[in-house]
């Protein structure tokens, strides 16, 4: 059995054993596999093994994943910053957007978006460290940018993604993540389909899927070290 599939299943057998630990349903936390910098043949290894969220970072490099990958059934995760002349390609080829932190951005992507194509799934970056360095919107700014981005006609707004200030203690990972769960839950409460919260990286799923995360986005410990 290739080492890619046995990563998966183990990764997965995690999941599900972190769901039982803290009270969530068996299947309530989705895998985003983060595919950055990864060759197209792990890809193919992870898709065939049942693995089908990919997310990417940087457009130039996705296009030909996307392209190769093109008769695959995957869906395409755009999780990295994201400039204004790489909206269209964006809009044209991912499925999600997860780092929405600015309107003007959100805007392009719905007026460059498909009629052909479905809305396109976005969630909005929250910066929980309130580090001006770090990508995300304040929580305080979140209620109002979702606002804007949810009357877009090409959207549709789906939850809520972040990326913590790193940190190895495990009560201080909880006490970020509890952070955005409650901003999660008041906003799911306003706004039909808010259903994702995207949190959890390799270093810290653990403590996102206690605190009530629905999406965590793995990458080295599915694919090995990227090239």
């Amino acid at each position: 059995m290739p080492r890619i599939a046995d990563n998966f299943r183990r990764i997965l057998e995690q999941i599900h054993e972190f769901e039982q630990s803290y009270n969530r349903p068996r299947g309530s936390v989705k895998l985003l596999a983060v595919s950055k910098q990864q060759p197209v043949d792990k890809i193919m290894q992870a898709y065939e093994a049942g693995q089908l969220d990919f997310g990417e970072n940087y457009l130039q490099e996705a296009e030909s994943k996307i392209a190769t990958l093109a008769d695959c059934n995957i869906n395409w995760h755009y999780i990295g910053p994201l400039q204004s002349n790489k909206t269209r390609k964006v809009a044209e080829y991912f499925h999600w957007v997860q780092s929405i932190d600015k309107y003007r951005i959100a805007k392009r992507l719905s007026e460059q978006r498909s009629e052909h194509l479905p809305p396109l799934n976005v969630c909005i970056q929250v910066n929980l460290s309130g580090e001006a360095s770090k990508s995300g919107v304040p929580s305080l700014e979140v209620e109002s940018l979702c606002e804007s981005v949810s009357a877009l006609e090409r959207l549709q707004l789906r939850g809520l993604m972040a990326i913590p200030a790193p940190t190895s203690d495990f009560t201080q990972q909880r006490q970020q993540f509890k952070k955005l769960t409650a901003l999660f839950h008041h906003l799911s409460k306003r706004f039909d389909h808010f259903d994702t919260l995207s949190m959890g990286m390799s270093n810290d799923f653990e403590a996102a899927i206690a605190e009530g995360s629905t999406m965590v986005r793995l990458g080295t410990a599915l694919f090995g070290k990227r090239l």
